[in-house]
């Protein structure tokens, strides 16, 4: 009886142990993920993982690129130039930069990231491994830029437009003016731009179109090149040629008397929320009413402007207009566009600002029309701009309309050259009725008195887009 149970006992913990055995080798390895590289790998790449094991513990962990055979990137007896980060108790990060020097084998085209990981289970009898694996296109040329268009001819504080050609076309590009980037667009969403005849550049693998400008407060001397970036974080730069013309900017006294400051200051305050606790009213005293003004003129000015500045991501990627912009009919200009005003208050200078637009003045309540066609991607009350429309036309050009008494328009409308949207005012940081209209390049003002111009129009972008769809190797040429 006692060696039955015996044997019955030995075969049960046997039977266990077999059990727990075959399980110890089906438990699940360390959990992999690879963060970087995705898609791509460059002349410079980063590697990126990070190894999870339940208990902490790692018996094996390496990583490699696979390519011809394998090129490690991290082992753990030999971590290299790899960064090892605990993240938590049972997580280790593993950041590692790499590039052609570090891994000369490398050629362009297909490889695999590989990650191997491997913890001890069963007090160690046995272990437990995974691996992870992510497919990956080397790329190690820089991407190509070629300018395609001659003349650019840029006014300070003015446009510009481009015609270029990139290669490999998914890389981003556009044109560098300093530190200020304008970006290029696909040709084919040209179409048959302004009118122009004979434009077509409809299936132009790689050619782009680009707007760019010299800001007024960029120096007559900022470089000016075309810049790429493909997928894969390749980067190159290439000259066109180009010359930039002076353009004295005026300057002009502005008086900030009390009756301006009672009736203008607390309307804007009311609606300002970094106000919304200032009892200001047309009754304030006047040392109190002229401290908040230049709270509105000089960091209220800077917020709304930069919500103007934000919506050039809100742009498309199609030339939306056609011909010259319109100049509100029988308009007599108040102030032009960059002026530096200097305010004054009791025959004494307590403020400056760049007036970044025109002011145009006709008659009380005027109406107020679309200066080209676009869509409407801003139609409400903005701080000092007052009842404010702002309209995209296409790859980064938009066009303000602010002061306004009334808006005719909502966010998200379409509308063509000469649609009314809406009538003149004094909203806002204005002294009488008047309309002020500003021009933009990616967020950024320039003159509007080139695009009030045919003439600007034709040379400086259809005749460049005619060369270009005319050039030899042109899909566009007849």
């Amino acid at each position: 009886m006692t060696r039955a149970i015996l044997a019955a006992f030995a075969a049960t913990a046997a039977a266990l142990a077999g059990y727990v055995w075959l399980s110890a080798g089906e438990a699940a390895g360390p959990g992999i993920d690879i963060r970087q590289p995705v898609r791509f790998v460059g002349r410079t790449a980063v590697f990126e993982a990070t190894v999870d094991s339940p208990d902490g513990r790692l018996t094996a962990l390496d990583a490699f690129i696979e390519q011809d055979g394998p090129h490690p990137l991290f082992a753990l007896d030999d971590a290299g130039g790899t960064e090892t980060r605990q993240e938590s108790e049972t997580s280790l990060r593993l950041v590692r930069r790499f590039d052609r020097e570090s891994h000369p084998e490398l050629r362009a085209g297909p490889a695999t990231v590989v990650v191997r990981a491997t913890r001890p289970v069963l007090f160690g009898l046995r272990e437990a491994s995974s691996e992870a694996a992510v497919e990956v296109e080397v790329r190690l040329d820089p991407p190509r830029l070629a300018p395609l268009s001659r003349f650019h001819y840029v006014n300070h504080g003015g446009a510009e437009f481009i015609v270029y050609r990139v290669s490999p076309a998914d890389a981003e590009s556009g044109v560098e003016v300093g530190d200020r980037f304008y970006p290029g667009y696909d040709a084919a969403g040209v179409g048959n731009a302004g009118g122009a005849a004979g434009v077509a550049l409809e299936g132009e693998d790689g050619l782009r179109v680009a707007f760019f400008a010299l800001a007024h407060d960029q120096d007559l001397g900022t470089p000016m090149r075309l810049y790429a970036r493909d997928p894969a974080g390749n980067e190159s730069r290439a000259p066109f040629d180009h010359r930039v013309f002076d353009r004295e900017f005026r300057r002009s006294r502005i008086p900030v008397g009390e009756r301006f400051l009672r009736r203008v200051v607390p309307r804007i305050a009311a609606r300002a929320p970094d106000l919304a606790d200032e009892d200001v009213t047309e009754a304030s005293d006047l040392a109190e009413l002229l401290d908040v003004y230049l709270f509105i003129n000089g960091e209220l000015r800077r917020r709304n402007s930069a919500a103007v500045a934000a919506l050039a991501a809100e742009t498309g990627p199609r030339w939306r207009w056609e011909g010259p912009f319109r100049q509100l009919a029988n308009s007599q200009v108040e102030s032009g566009f960059a002026d530096h005003r200097t305010y004054f208050h009791a025959g004494e200078e307590v403020d400056q600002q760049v007036h970044l637009g025109f002011d145009l003045a006709s008659t009380a309540n005027a109406p107020i029309r679309a200066a080209n066609a676009g869509r409407v991607i801003f139609a409400d009350y903005l701080g000092i701009f007052g009842n404010c429309v702002v309209i995209d036309h296409g790859m980064g050009l938009q066009s303000l309309y602010a002061h306004l008494s009334s808006i005719d328009a909502a966010t998200g409308d379409d509308v063509g050259r000469d649609d009314v949207i809406g009538r003149s005012g004094q909203t806002g940081l204005a002294g009488g009725d008047h309309l002020h209209f500003a021009m933009l390049l990616h967020g950024q003002p320039v003159t509007p008195v080139e695009w009030w111009d045919e003439n600007w129009i034709e040379d400086r972008i259809l005749r460049k887009l005619r060369e270009a769809s005319t050039a030899p190797g042109s899909a566009g040429r007849p």
